[in-house]
């Protein structure tokens, strides 16, 4: 086995700093246990290297289909006309340019298959296919003499919690991916290459596009497969599935079922902290302001996409942001903006300019508006490239917990104040609304659940994770509101979306406390309880059924809506969870 060993880093700097921390044996210590455990031997493994070494890899290297029915070895990495010192851009498989929900599984183990939740994007894998699979895979690399890129990370910046990650793949971008992604440099010196205790307690993430899967023979319902075996701590993403995201999703699907047999909640978040120690997490799907909301600049950001509620506090999953570009309004996102000109980060399925080299075009010269790639063009950069970062990405307890919904049909209120049964139903809820216009095919608001706002990595049936929240919530006297950032004074197309700094306003109360003795109403359809006044705002926005033209259109639609809620639940299953109703 080749072995091209380079001190572990997140880049040269740290790299240069972490020398004397690191044992260079070590190395040699991953081949051999890559050899022992998965019996891959007579590879070119490159253990280690810094993000300089894999961005010139990833330029050299990974070879692959960038063009829809185009060769299998075409360059898919490349730099811009800042060289090194900017970003990386990678192009996925144009089949590939979000997470392929459908080819995704877990191996169905008899230990695990009652604490599995299993649906459409976490389906059963035959037990008796996969040891055989992972056979051909490894079988498949060393008659290839593969070169692959082994970094060792962790998924998750509390020592105490984090899983440690070997990543071991074919695309040097990949690699680069996790590293910006996935913390190493935060652990204390005796973890920081993961080999500590990788054997007994750590997970193998091995990312093979070369593999296509022969779906008779493997198992697999077409070429490609992300399965993931939490008996063994392995998973493999195989074939056209060379999406970035895929990597973080597929470690952040295993936080989701180891934390909470520990009794940790993992949960699909955003969080900040403020000046008084007042940390806050806001739960949301995509496009109801999640992001936008969590960076406050009177607020240190701890995270903005994946974190764990343990014994001791919050802290994030991962050390990076993997932000969506699409029509990105650089004066209204300055940080992202600025970051796009940064070495260490990826940009990803941002198509290059018409007769234009990417060589030659500097990154803030891209079109972000140009959807002829993917919808899905994305942004990974180091979480310190945000300002006010919370040491450590961590937090304290939370005193405020926010449920974000952006509803399209101008029915729920801004704001409401939930009690921990409301809270245990909303967040198993999960919604929120499409737009019209958005979808070929939606012409009007489509209501949108998906229960614990994460439901496509949530391993677990979404009961596990409400009973962790409200238990959390009662140990330490949080608040919730749901927050909705959606439509006011009629639906979409009607109505008007609700002004942010309306949205802020509310927050900034919320998470102070104001709502906490305020004078309420109670929504005579939805049962949610509203405040009737808020300092800044006006009240009659507070009072949705107050900014509609006609009253009783609004009433038509808050039942109809109501409704949709109650044949969720029932289609659910949520009463024999024991989840009570609350609409």
């Amino acid at each position: 086995m080749t072995i091209a060993a380079i001190s572990p880093g997140i880049d040269s700097a740290s790299a240069v700093d972490l020398v004397s921390a690191i044992d260079m044996s070590s190395a040699a210590d991953v081949a051999a246990e890559l050899s022992s455990d998965l019996g891959l031997a007579d590879a070119d493994i490159r253990y280690g290297l810094t993000q300089e070494e894999l961005f010139a890899a990833a330029i050299e290297g990974d070879l692959g289909r960038v063009r829809p029915g185009g060769p299998d070895g075409e360059h898919k990495a490349h730099a811009t006309a800042l060289g090194s010192d900017g970003p990386l851009i990678f192009y996925s498989d144009p089949s590939c340019t979000g997470r392929p929900v459908h080819d995704t599984f877990c191996v169905d183990r008899p230990s695990l298959r009652e604490a599995v939740w299993w649906k459409d994007g976490f389906a059963r894998f035959d037990e008796a296919a996969f040891d055989p699979l992972v056979d051909r895979v490894v079988a498949h690399l060393i008659r290839l003499r593969a070169r692959l890129y082994v970094t060792d990370v962790y998924c998750g910046t509390d020592p105490d919690f984090a899983e440690p990650c070997r990543f071991v793949g074919e695309y040097a971008t990949h690699a680069y991916f996790c590293n910006i992604m996935l913390p190493a440099h935060l652990m204390p010196p005796a973890h920081l290459n993961g080999a500590a205790d990788h054997r007994e307690h750590g997970w193998t993430l091995l990312n093979v596009p070369s593999f296509h899967c022969i779906p008779d023979r493997d198992g697999t319902v077409s070429q490609r497969a992300v399965i993931i075996d939490m008996q063994r701590r392995l998973a493999l993403v195989l074939g056209r599935a060379d999406y970035c995201g895929v990597n973080k999703k597929t470690m952040f699907t295993v936080m989701n079922f180891v934390q909470p047999q520990k009794g940790q909640l993992s949960m699909h978040c955003s969080a900040n902290v403020g000046s008084a120690g007042d940390s806050a997490i806001l739960f949301g799907l995509s496009g109801t302001g999640k992001t936008t909301l969590s960076a406050d600049p009177d607020r240190d950001l701890i995270g903005d996409d994946e974190h764990i509620w343990t014994d001791a506090g919050i802290a994030n999953y991962e050390a990076g942001c993997y932000a969506k570009l699409i029509d990105l309004d650089k004066q209204a996102e300055p940080v992202i903006a600025a970051a796009l000109s940064m070495g260490g980060t990826l940009i990803e399925n941002v198509p290059p300019l018409d007769g234009r080299s990417l060589a030659d075009t500097h990154p803030q010269e891209l079109d972000l508006r140009d959807r002829s790639i993917t919808e899905n063009t994305r942004f990974a950069y180091p979480l310190e490239c945000n300002p006010h970062v919370a040491p450590g990405h961590q937090g304290p307890h939370p005193t405020t917990i926010v449920l974000l919904t952006a509803d399209a049909f101008g029915v729920l209120p801004p704001v409401a104040i939930l009690d921990p049964d409301e809270v245990m139903y909303h967040f198993v809820m999960g919604f929120t609304a499409k737009l019209a216009g958005t979808e070929v095919g939606v012409t009007e608001p489509v209501a949108t659940f998906s229960p614990c706002f994460g439901a496509p990595f949530m391993a677990h049936k979404p009961d596990v994770y409400a009973r962790l929240l409200k238990q959390r919530m009662h140990e330490h006297r949080a608040r919730c509101v749901l927050l909705n950032t959606g439509w006011s004074g009629g639906a979409y197309g009607s109505g008007k979306r609700m002004s942010l700094p309306v949205t802020r306003r509310l927050l900034d109360a919320a998470l102070s406390g104001e709502f906490d003795d305020a004078d309420t109403r109670t929504h005579p359809i939805l049962g949610l309880t509203m405040p009737v006044a808020c300092d800044g705002v006006d009240d009659r926005i507070l009072d949705p059924r107050r900014t509609w033209a006609a009253p009783e259109a609004y009433d038509e639609a808050a039942r109809r809506l109501r409704g949709m809620f109650r044949d969720r639940y029932i289609e659910q299953g949520y009463a024999q969870m024991g989840i009570a109703a609350a609409m």
